[in-house]
This record gives structure tokens, C-alpha cells and sequence, in this order.
């Protein structure tokens, strides 16, 4: 599957959950609805990825997790907050850079409309 195939089902996946729930509910409860519509997709997911920092090619002894990894190429960081910040957006930049993944995309599902709350990032 092209990624940009791949990226518009994550989209697609994100406002069905969406529209079922609406806003308002823990960034988890919207993790775990959308690994199961991943799943009923048969979409390859892997969830909370470890991402371990690297500093001057040693491992420092911290670790990021990354909410999900689609596919080998996609990294999708959820998110349930009033208003996305730039620190949100460097958050996803920054796990594109450390795991080598070229394409983000960044979902706040606080927000009316789902597509208001999309932010896509490549690399």
C-alpha cells in the first residue's frame, strides 16, 4: 500500500471513531478505539512503540513512546487537548527523525470536526 493510500485509511479510521464518540475523552480511549478499527482493517499497527534516545550514537538510557506505528511508515501521535501546540507538532517531528519514518501524522480528536484537528507531517 502507497502512503499516502496508507495515510488517507488512518484518516478515514480516525474520523469514524471520531463521529462515534465525539470530543471530549482521554487520548487512551480514543488509542484503543482506533487499534480496533485498525484490527476490523486488518491494518498492521504497533502500539506504544518504544524509541529509545540515542545521543552521538550511544543509547542515553531514556525512552520515548511512540502512540502508534502503522505499517512500518507512518507514525500517528493522538492527542485529546484544547489546541494543538507547537510542541505537539516538534513531538511528532522529532520521533519521524529518531526512528527514521518519514511521514507523521499528528490527531487532536478535541475538536468538533476531526478534520480540524489533523495535522500531517513528511519528511
Amino acid at each position: 500500500m502507497k502512503n499516502e493510500e496508507l495515510t488517507e485509511k488512518i484518516i478515514g479510521a480516525a474520523i469514524e471513531v471520531h463521529r462515534e464518540l465525539g470530543p471530549g475523552l482521554l487520548e487512551s480511549v480514543y488509542e484503543e478505539c482506533l487499534c480496533r478499527e485498525f484490527a476490523m482493517s486488518r491494518m498492521r499497527i504497533e502500539r506504544q512503540k518504544e524509541l529509545p534516545v540515542i545521543y552521538k550514537g550511544m543509547p542515553v538510557g531514556g525512552h520515548y513512546r511512540i502512540d502508534l506505528v502503522i505499517g512500518d511508515s507512518v507514525i500517528v501521535e493522538l492527542k485529546s487537548v484544547e489546541m494543538l501546540l507547537r510542541v505537539h507538532e516538534a513531538q511528532v517531528l522529532t520521533y519521524m527523525r529518531m526512528s527514521g519514518i518519514g511521514i507523521g501524522l499528528l490527531l487532536n480528536f478535541n475538536v468538533d470536526i476531526l478534520q480540524n484537528g489533523i495535522k500531517r507531517f513528511v519528511l
